[in-house]
């Protein structure tokens, strides 16, 4: 007898459908087939103890079970239940009238309990696409997989209860869609910009990156409140948009780093990797692609802390997807994309020791020992950071000031103003900020005068600006200008860009001050 039934195989994000079928043949044996791995092929032996450990007769035939496509590898334990029930289904254990209907994910363990598996949302959303009536899942994977509207969600605990179910023995009370961004308006951070007494500039570079989406690095010494700083920038992100926050949940779905239990993420993601960490962990890949952390960082901010103690390799390969904003996997069957656009934050000393140019310390770095340590960072990547800043340490006056400071929210409510401004403007694209904006974008969108065009030649004059810094400059001062609500970019945006390019002049040792 041969019986189908149905599940799904992800691929970067996306899923695709898997036809799974088993038929019962003459003689005693079991094969798989259709590019298995390893924790597929395995699945035969938890089968055989679920089954045994639940009641049901494991066939005593010749068991044929052919996972298609045929040309798509298929891996993980995800497949355990409908090949389960597709056994069932063809020893006439469970009736396969109703297979049709369901799509079916779930790992079993021994006794036959089902155990979560990762990838439920773009699972979900191509069931949906493929007009599937329900998808049968581990309970702890519903949450997740109830954002998706349109398709029947039924969590269950184990084969029998699936059993029971398809043999009509038994309901099961799908649940409701849970798809609410209203969280994301408000603050749910212990942490707030009024935490950080004085540092009234960096607050404003910080203010502007948030407006236009901008990368942004800081250069200071030890204890001047680069990381503090850092720390903060998601509380005065805007919220995620529908899609955005779909794109995000999807991306830490398939990763299975984080259990997502109240189903979608409306929180911007804060990804702050160890110096130590390798490139195929920052970018993503592996024998079995994986998202790294510039992906899970997608639409979110990716910090790192003590720049300059990255490997070179490490920083290299994040170039390419600062500019694309997406990672590209290549194997030889496949090819795997992941989106990567993100924040990027630096941080960094000014020296190995920390306290060049500090006005109160003395530096003890020899002599051509700081220009070394900021070579460590390549001009190009540096040309892919919008905003240079400088932060000083704080004054005691300043630490002991009662005076109050502004709340995150504040500063949050501009940012939103000036991104609603951007997103009217790129309603017809398919960008979000200024900082996503290409070179016939800003053609575009950032016409300047003559006179302002006067201002930014004498500044790639001075301070010897690449054709990239120049465009940087261009997008944050179209970013301060929204902040200003203005619709053309004067000169004070431009002026004001300009100076947050100071690691641009010629010799960075000698241009911190």
């Amino acid at each position: 007898m041969l019986v189908k039934t149905f599940s799904s195989a992800v691929f970067g994000i996306n899923a695709e459908k898997i036809t799974i079928e088993v038929n019962l043949g003459q003689g005693i044996n079991y094969f798989l087939v259709g590019l298995p791995d390893n924790a597929v092929k395995e699945s035969n032996q938890r089968i055989k103890a679920a089954f045994t450990n639940n009641g049901f007769k494991f066939p005593g035939k010749e068991i044929t079970v052919n996972m298609a496509p045929a040309d798509i590898r298929k891996e993980g334990a995800v497949y355990d239940l409908p090949i389960a029930i597709g056994i069932l289904a063809a020893s006439e254990q469970v009736n396969s009238e109703s297979l049709e209907n369901y799509l079916m994910i779930g790992e079993l363990s021994l006794d036959g309990m089902l155990r979560p598996v990762r990838g439920v949302l773009p699972i979900a959303i191509q069931a949906r696409n493929d007009g599937f009536k329900g998808i049968l899942l581990p309970e702890e994977n519903a949450a997740e997989a109830a954002v998706v509207s349109g398709i029947e969600i039924y969590p269950v605990k184990g084969l029998r209860q699936v059993v029971s179910f398809l043999n009509n023995e038994e309901s099961i009370l799908p649940i409701s869609p849970s798809f609410n961004l209203d969280g994301g308006l408000l603050n749910s951070f212990e942490l707030d910009f009024s935490d950080v007494k004085g540092q009234m500039n960096i607050k404003r570079a910080f203010e502007i990156a948030a407006a236009g989406g901008h990368n942004i690095i800081l250069v200071g010494p030890p204890g001047a409140g680069k990381s503090m700083l850092a720390k903060r920038l998601p509380t005065i992100l805007p919220p995620m948009t529908e899609d955005e926050a779909l794109e995000t949940t999807k991306i830490h779905s398939v990763s299975g780093r984080k259990r997502l239990i109240k189903g979608l993420m409306i929180e911007r993601p804060f990804r702050k990797p160890h110096h130590t960490i390798s490139d195929v962990a920052l970018v993503g890949g592996g024998t079995i692609p994986q998202p790294g952390e510039i992906s899970l960082a997608h639409n979110g901010v990716l910090f790192l802390d003590e720049l300059p103690e990255y490997k070179r390799s490490v920083l290299e390969v994040m170039r390419q997807p600062l500019e694309d904003r997406q990672v590209t996997i290549s194997r030889a069957k496949f090819t795997v994309d992941y989106p990567a656009s993100f924040m990027l934050v630096a941080a960094m000393n000014p020296c190995p020791c920390g306290y060049h140019n500090h006005p109160t310390r003395k530096c003890v770095c020899g002599p051509g020992v700081v220009q070394r340590y900021l070579n460590r960072i390549s001009g190009p990547l540096m040309d892919r950071i919008d905003l240079h800043v400088e932060v000083t340490p704080v004054g005691h006056s300043e630490l002991i000031s009662s005076a109050s400071n502004e709340y995150s929210l504040e500063i949050k409510s501009r940012v939103i103003k000036a991104r609603n401004i951007q997103k009217i403007r790129y309603s017809s694209e398919r960008i979000y900020c200024n900082a996503q904006m290409n070179k016939k974008d800003q053609e575009l969108h950032c016409e300047i005068s003559s006179e302002v065009s006067e201002v930014l030649k004498l500044a790639m004059e001075k301070m010897g600006l690449s054709a990239r810094a120049y465009d940087r400059i261009i997008k944050v001062a179209r970013t301060i200008a929204d902040l200003d609500g203005s619709e053309d970019i004067l000169s004070i945006h431009i002026a004001e860009a300009i100076q947050f390019r100071s690691l641009d002049k010629k010799g960075w040792a000698e241009n911190i001050s």
